[in-house]
């Protein structure tokens, strides 16, 4: 190695992270042995390619001094230096580990350095200092008998019964079961989500379709009859606003059910379908291969036609005429949308939505479901730009997800979370950050007990955290009473109404009202600890000179742990924390 270089470093590159259009950076870059030239090789997804000279400074720093990039883009960066008498070529990029350059002997495989560049874009307050609860609306509540059944279905007896699939030889639901959970149900509830702390509440669709879950949409514009009506909804807005609490809808808009006003593949409709003739208005929102029972469906499930989302009279139905979809509902009062596989999603489709509800309400948030690092995930091979401040306020945090739980099931230690949460951080727009749904779970998913062995302490740990991080805390309903279940369906059980684990749910409640308590942990800057002891997370939340401390210890025995003094931190700490134990200790 001739260079130094670890862009987590502000002494070598600095701001840390991402920028925004016409902010200056600096990076400096040391030499430790005979460099005579350093250059920078700044890239794009669009082939774009760029090799800039850095001066060279005294004391081998070699260093490029206030850049600016005119355009918001996800750039990539690597270096090349010219060595020794003999003029050796050598290149350096990222470690897959950390910030630090490392040489790398094949061009073709550098790892490289990420810049964010992004339009300047603020989320509402409403929503990055808010807590998120997720309702899977037929198994939350149910008020008043179930009305409305769907045909060739199934009711359970009793609320506490276990969901199941009835399937037949090729694994497609035949029957959808139901236990009539239902939009008064939600409003009978808010006094207890109120106390709980819940100030947003995303609710999975809730436009009519068969299935329990309503991703099969049947027609966007009407409530499902099984939920109730308009009335109904608008009421839960109004009495939900009343108490401090906004609505998200789910946008499923990748696709719609083939049991649906447009394509009404079994006549159930008093329409002309896609599926039942090529003149029907809808037909030209889809892919047919062999008309009409061969169709391009998500992921190959025949109950899900793809849609094509830019095609004109789609955009004008969803997004842009005076009676859209969405300009229907946001005009209820719904303050947001949660579009589900964004990634399936075209740029055009999201920045043409992203407009169109900020000309609705100022105040409003798109949040997409993404499973990676949302900042530079490619996609139908596109580079996806959904950060860049037209597209995107936040994304399911499933990253956040996976490091915390596997951090406390032991598999990662704490120089990985660090490592793993920096390079997050580093990639995302600082309000992008904020605005990260940090999830535990989801209907996608294990419930977080069951993820954690049913282990009562380490849930805490991860609740803990969850409510301590920077970003928005997204409980899935139930995670709070105890709940636990495998996936789907398994994951979609009812809430245990008077058969909550008080304990659980008492710490939910604590936790909650500390961060709603304290601006630190609902808005603060974080800066995470390099800590030499594997079994202690640490982090600090911070605004200006106040800062709070947060240390979160997984293993089963005492742990000391020595934190030196920094920039955050004064003094020397010898801190003796105790088995499966959190802490938050206000730092002088």
């Amino acid at each position: 190695m001739s260079i130094i270089y670890d862009s987590w470093m502000e002494s070598h590159k600095k701001p840390f992270g991402a920028l925004e259009i016409g902010e200056d950076i600096n990076i400096n870059v040391e030499a430790i042995s005979d460099v005579k030239e350093i250059y920078l090789i700044l890239e794009t997804n669009e082939d774009i390619r760029k090799e800039i000279k850095m001066e060279n400074k005294s004391n081998g720093i070699f260093t490029i001094d206030k850049y600016k990039f005119e355009k918001e883009n996800i750039y990539f960066y690597y270096f090349k230096s010219i060595e020794g008498e003999t003029l050796d070529v050598k290149y350096y990029g990222k470690s897959y580990d950390c910030g630090e350059c490392v040489e790398y002997h094949d061009i073709n495989y550098i790892n490289k350095y990420q810049i964010t560049v992004s339009r300047k874009t603020e989320s509402p307050k409403w929503f990055k200092e808010g807590i998120l609860y997720h309702i899977f609306v037929d198994r939350f509540n149910r008020t008043g008998k179930i009305n409305n059944p769907k045909k060739n279905s199934f009711i359970y007896a009793n609320w506490e019964d276990t969901p199941m699939y009835i399937k037949n030889k090729e694994n497609e639901v035949i029957r959808w079961d139901f236990h009539g959970g239902n939009l008064k149900g939600i409003i009978s509830k808010l006094n207890y989500l109120k106390g709980l702390g819940v100030t947003v509440i995303y609710l999975s669709p809730i436009f009519k379709s068969q299935s329990n879950h309503k991703y099969d949409t049947g027609d966007y514009k009407t409530i499902d009859p099984m939920f109730g009506d308009e009335e109904i909804f608008k009421e839960l807005i109004y009495k939900a606003s009343k108490k401090g609490i906004n609505i998200i809808l789910d946008g499923v808009f990748s696709h719609t059910g083939d049991d649906s006003i447009y394509f009404n593949k079994y006549g159930n409709y008093d329409s002309l379908g896609a599926y039942q003739s090529k003149n029907s208005k809808f037909f030209s929102w889809y892919n047919f291969k062999d008309y009409p029972n061969e169709y391009d469906c998500w992921w190959g499930v025949k109950s899900l036609p793809n849609v094509n989302e830019i095609e004109n009279s789609y955009m004008d139905y969803i997004i842009r005429d005076k009676d859209s979809v969405i300009k229907k509902w946001m005009n209820y009062g719904v303050k947001g949308w949660r579009l589900d596989v964004v990634d399936e999603l075209p740029s055009k489709f999201l920045e043409t939505l992203k407009k169109e509800t900020l000309n609705i309400d100022k105040e409003s948030v798109i949040v997409g479901e993404v499973w990676e690092d949302a900042s530079n995930k490619i996609s139908y091979s596109e580079r996806r730009k959904y950060f860049l401040g037209n597209q995107l306020n936040g994304v399911t945090g499933y990253v956040f997800k996976n490091i915390v739980v596997e951090f406390l099931k032991g598999n990662i230690n704490s120089q990985d979370v660090y490592n793993r949460f920096m390079t997050i951080k580093e990639n995302y727009p600082k309000d992008a950050f904020k605005s990260n749904l940090n999830l535990l779970g989801t209907h996608d998913t294990r419930r977080i007990l069951t993820e954690l062995n049913e282990e009562k302490e380490l849930l805490k740990l991860a609740v803990f955290i969850q409510m301590t991080f920077e970003g928005v805390p997204y409980v899935y309903y139930g995670d709070e009473a105890g709940l636990t279940g495998e996936t789907d369906p398994d994951n979609r059980r009812t809430y245990p109404w008077e058969n909550e684990d008080k304990d659980i749910l008492n710490f939910y409640k604590k936790i909650i009202k500390e961060r709603k308590n304290n601006k630190l942990l609902s808005s603060g800057e974080t800066k995470f600890l390099k800590l030499s002891n594997q079994n202690i997370l640490g982090y600090i939340r911070y605004i200006k000179t106040d800062k709070i401390l947060v240390l979160i210890n997984r293993s089963n025995i005492k742990e000391k742990i020595d934190i030196e003094s920094n920039e955050f931190i004064k003094k020397k700490l010898l801190i003796t924390l105790d088995p499966k134990s959190h802490n938050l200790i206000k730092i002088d």
